[in-house]
């Protein structure tokens, strides 16, 4: 009989659980069309929790005005040179895809200038390969710059009747950011509480989870964004046309490990050197390899430490696959799933590791389940 209440807790126990699951997935549902506003606005508030907390200070402790005035700092300093640069990124691409309709890159006289600069055996192997049929590759390229105009102006009209669903998010964003800087630790506190494991294990994670969110986006994200100025000044001094647009485009393959920003300033300075503009490709290739790529292993340690805890090779795996899953988010999103699965088997491990040096230190035996087969040993 004395079994019976024990069922009657563990029935009422699993049905609450299920009420659990399916009410937590009915809010996954709800919040679901605003789930990238609210990714950047939680990871804009740990970035920013410093800066809330000096103003709090400055403040005396009165936290909503701190809450106002940090979320008023980070619109005027970062929020609104963001949306500057975007505009003009955007008006410079406009400018360079129509001049490349009006007056397309004459590919027949720079293949001419690169073929006769290769040496014998290399022309041979290109007759062979069937790329010495250059008036079919820029049949081909003005074509993909028709339809990319086409594509452009159609992000650009799409953007334009999206722009109420950008402005509501956007204002959720700033809103969910308000309360985060002013009730994040609190939130967190009652988050690792609720955590259904060990409250070291949950705090360790925590740490963790801070650390990869720093590591990502002042290891990677700063970074990038040096690497591109960098890259736009390079340009700029080398007379190339829509150098913001190819800096902001240098930004983001520096998000990418292996990649890196060469992906642009190498097109770039070759294209200088073949064109007969020998000084500025050598600037652009000579900066190129001395500053702009010097800049990460110079940069990442004063930030971050030269250690993040995730190799590169995984970085740039879930980088793309977030990117291909969620679409620019995934540029964080993607690292950041990786820190944290990498960051949980370590936690793990390291657990492992301390059962069995207890184990050891207490003279008790174990078989393979982790149990004592001897009972005053298991007492």
């Amino acid at each position: 009989m004395a079994t019976q209440p024990h069922r009657t807790e563990e029935l009422q126990q699993t049905s609450f659980l299920i009420i659990l699951a399916v009410v937590t997935l009915l809010m996954a549902v709800v919040i679901y069309p605003f789930a990238q506003p609210l990714l950047w606005a939680g990871l804009a508030a740990i970035m920013f929790q410093p800066l809330y907390r000096n103003v709090l200070r400055l403040l005396r402790g009165r936290r909503n005005p701190a809450a106002g005035l940090s979320l008023l700092i980070i619109f005027i300093l970062v929020l609104v040179p963001a949306a500057w640069v975007a505009s003009m990124v955007i008006q410079q691409a406009f400018v360079l895809v129509t001049t490349l309709q009006q007056q397309p890159i004459d590919l027949a006289a720079l293949f001419d200038t690169v073929y006769t600069r290769l040496p014998q055996f290399a022309r041979e192997a290109v007759d062979r390969s069937g790329w010495a049929d250059i008036a079919m590759v820029q049949t081909r390229l003005q074509e993909l710059l028709t339809e990319s105009a086409g594509m452009i102006a159609s992000q650009a009209v799409s953007i334009g009747s999206g722009a109420l669903s950008f402005f509501l998010s956007f204002g959720v964003a700033l809103y969910v950011m308000f309360f985060l800087l002013r009730d994040g630790e609190r939130i967190g506190r009652t988050v690792l509480c609720a955590v259904p494991v060990e409250r070291s294990i949950a705090d360790r994670l925590a740490e963790r989870f801070l650390g990869i969110v720093r590591a990502t986006i002042k290891g990677t994200g700063v970074v990038a964004l040096v690497q591109g100025a960098l890259g736009t000044i390079t340009l700029m001094i080398a007379g190339v046309p829509s150098a913001l647009l190819f800096g902001v485009i240098m930004a983001i393959f520096a998000l990418v490990p292996v990649i890196g920003s060469g992906a642009v300033w190498v097109p770039a300075g070759l294209y200088l050197l073949i064109t007969g503009d020998t000084w500025q490709g050598l600037f652009v290739l000579l900066t190129g390899f001395f500053v702009i790529s010097s800049a990460d292993n110079v940069l990442r340690p004063i930030l971050v430490g030269r250690d993040t805890g995730i190799p590169d090779w995984i970085i740039l795996i879930t980088t793309l696959g977030g990117i291909s899953f969620v679409g620019f988010s995934g540029i964080v999103l993607g690292p950041l799933v990786a820190g944290l699965f990498l960051a949980s088997w370590s936690i793990l491990r390291e657990q492992r590791e301390q059962d069995e040096e207890t184990v050891r230190q207490h003279g008790i035996s174990v078989d393979a389940s982790g149990h004592s087969p001897d009972p005053v040993a298991a007492d």
